[in-house]
């Protein structure tokens, strides 16, 4: 095996060892992420996802994944990334400066009952921090996706999924995979309803 090849096993164990990790230890806390965001659509609310860079790219799949479909047929859901106006965010960081760029967002767009969703490796991007303390002023639950210890963003969320470890690549693979769990989790649990006749949505319309 060349070194090329035993970099690709090595960093592929240790993506596979995190998520083993995760299961035994953060999976009451992704099923709250589920039933949050559950209750809140229910309820007429909107889920909004923000965060920087891979993160700011994390939010916005994780937004398609609840507007467009995971894996069943059913109506859209109400989610939204703050990552994605290039002219919102321009003008509030020339404005007010990049810290607020989503505190200033969630200000005029959440309200009482929505999910404001924070995505950071290191769990101290400013800017999250800020959005996540105002959501709460606000009403909203918070949900913060970190790395190791959560950084400044566990003490703004309702809900904390840390990854334990360091390296941003494994730490966003994680990520991903915590959101697609969450979106399947919510689509089954809404679907249901739908099956109940409790919610009614025509593909067509």
């Amino acid at each position: 095996m060349d070194g090329a090849e035993e970099r690709i096993r090595r960093e592929l164990v240790e993506g596979a060892r995190l998520r083993e990790r995760l299961a035994g230890e953060a999976a009451g806390e992704i099923r709250g992420i589920a039933r949050a965001i559950e209750a809140s659509l229910r309820a007429g609310g909107c889920v909004w996802f923000l965060g920087n860079g891979g993160s700011a790219a994390d939010a916005q799949h994780l937004a398609g994944e609840f507007v467009g479909r995971f894996l069943k047929e059913r109506r859209p859901y109400r989610a939204v990334a703050l990552t994605t106006d290039t002219s919102v965010l321009t003008a509030l960081g020339n404005d007010y400066g990049f810290d607020s760029v989503f505190e200033r967002q969630v200000d005029g767009l959440v309200r009482r009952g929505d999910v404001v969703v924070g995505i950071s490796t290191s769990g101290n991007s400013k800017n999250v921090v800020r959005a996540l303390r105002r959501a709460r002023e606000l009403g909203a639950a918070t949900v913060a996706m970190t790395g190791r210890g959560g950084g400044k963003m566990a003490a703004e969320a309702d809900h904390l999924v840390a990854v334990d470890a360091t390296s941003s690549p494994r730490i966003q693979e994680c990520h991903i995979a915590i959101g697609h769990i969450v979106a399947g989790l919510v689509e089954e649990a809404l679907a249901a309803d739908s099956s109940r006749g409790e919610e009614k949505w025509d593909a067509g319309q």
